[in-house]
């Protein structure tokens, strides 16, 4: 295992490697695992999601902030961070879980990434580990909506179409890469109504589609955004290409006012 590369995803050099090595190891592999490095690990997480929430969101009460730091620390959340390091390349598993496809299996690699934070915790301390967690998740934070207050992708997009009267979007696997323990999935999410049709990848259908989802979401609200502004300009061009009435109706609109007014 190249302990080196890892370390550069993470942004941290280790003092004791073997930390690292521990922290993905999954306990299939043998009886040093990371159990124990995941428990401190997922407490390191929370506390630090928790304060950068803090900080961004002044306005949020407590129960958004709760709600919000759930939908960060929560597995497919951390499946997605361990997918974007790497990670499921370095893992250490038994032979049963590499055969069942293990290195894509989000409950693993969620559980890999807390364990990697709780190795930087033990390593470096409490600093170190809060640093590689903010660096990490800061990209994730720049795309979160308070709004939302943590619903995903699929949920989003459902409720935006319902929103306006359109028919759910319909999912299809339409390849599937790689080998059985490492693949790739890419899904397509098609909105026919809007004659809209995107594609996502992930390691799991789940993440797949999720991907795909948000693909779909803003290309839905794009695709409608302009279709106001065609309505609207369509409007204002009839408006401009109406004519005025001629000097002469008016003028016999208003002879029998006169008239009258003469009598």
């Amino acid at each position: 295992m190249d302990i080196a590369a890892l370390e550069e995803r993470l942004g941290y050099r280790f003092t004791q490697r073997q930390l690292l090595e521990q922290a993905v190891t999954h306990r299939s592999h043998g009886a040093v695992h990371n159990e124990r490095l995941e428990f401190l690990g997922d407490a390191v997480l929370n506390c630090t999601v928790a304060q950068l929430l803090f900080q961004k969101y002044a306005r949020l009460n407590e129960g958004d902030l709760s709600r919000l730091r759930a939908n960060l620390v929560k597995q497919q959340s951390l499946a997605e961070v361990a997918e974007r390091l790497g990670l499921s390349d370095f893992l250490r598993l038994g032979e049963g879980e590499m055969k069942s496809g293990g290195f894509r299996r989000p409950s693993i690699l969620a559980d890999t990434i807390e364990a990697a934070f709780g190795a930087v915790l033990v390593d470096g301390g409490f600093e170190a580990a809060r640093d590689v967690i903010t660096r990490l998740f800061e990209p994730v934070l720049k795309s979160v909506d308070p709004k939302t207050l943590g619903k995903d992708s699929k949920t989003l997009l459902q409720e935006f179409l319902q929103g306006k009267r359109l028919p759910l979007p319909v999912y299809t696997v339409v390849e599937t890469r790689g080998a059985a323990h490492n693949q790739e999935f890419e899904v397509e999410c098609a909105i026919p109504k809007l004659e809209l049709s995107v594609r996502g990848t992930g390691r799991s259908r789940r993440a797949a589609e999720q991907s795909a989802a948000k693909l779909a979401f803003e290309a839905a609200q794009h695709a409608l955004a302009a279709q106001r502004r065609a309505k609207r300009k369509a409007a204002e061009s009839d408006t401009e290409r109406s004519p005025a009435p001629a000097a002469e109706e008016v003028s016999s609109r208003l002879r029998p006012a006169e008239s009258v007014a003469g009598d």
